[in-house]
């Protein structure tokens, strides 16, 4: 529960320092889906039907261990990555370029094309191996990994028409960050 009010809190947070035009209620994320509350719906039945008929399954320390680091992993890139982008941050894909819009390359954004996603994906797997929840960690894996291969690609359009040859240079250099993504595909 720790993991989950840092994540949404710091979300805000962030987001009130960033970006304060674009916050709200939803820059908490906690209505971020239909799907989102399913699956902590899913992670919080899993975690208690197998305390309760398992309860040796939920003592493996070492594994709780590695999803922590994992959650701390994941939720301080995301958050490393909002900071980075600044203003250029939104929780929502933006279909219109502003003036103040700018192609974040420095920082972790040299390291990946998408680091907020990369973080997400990382800190929502962490906090199912956390629970030692093998089911959900399966579950978290590829549902997550499915949203950002469509969110990349939707998301990427978008920056070749904003950017032009200067976002194909930086994907060409730059991994997504996420496994098995590379993005949408450019005919040349």
């Amino acid at each position: 529960m720790c993991s989950l009010s840092l994540f949404h809190y710091s979300e805000y947070l962030v987001t009130a320092i960033n970006n304060p035009r674009s916050l709200s209620l939803d820059s908490f994320l906690l209505n971020h889906s239909f799907e989102y509350n399913l699956a902590a719906l899913s992670s919080w039945v899993e975690f208690t039907l197998e305390k309760l008929l398992l309860p040796e399954m939920k003592q493996i320390t070492w594994l709780s261990t590695v999803g922590l680091l994992m959650v701390i992993f994941g939720d301080c890139l995301r958050k490393a990555a909002m900071l980075t982008a600044g203003s250029n941050f939104n929780h929502i894909v933006q279909n219109e370029k502003s003036d103040t819009h700018t192609l974040v390359t420095s920082g972790v954004y040299g390291w990946f094309r998408h680091p907020s996603y990369v973080g997400w994906f990382y800190w929502s797997i962490g906090t199912q191996v956390l629970l030692c929840n093998p089911i959900c960690v399966v579950g978290y894996t590829l549902a997550s990994w499915r949203f950002f291969r469509e969110r990349i690609e939707e998301e990427e359009i978008t920056l070749i028409h904003f950017f032009g040859e200067e976002y194909l240079e930086y994907k060409r250099k730059v991994p997504s960050g996420l496994p098995f993504i590379k993005g949408v595909k450019v005919e040349l």
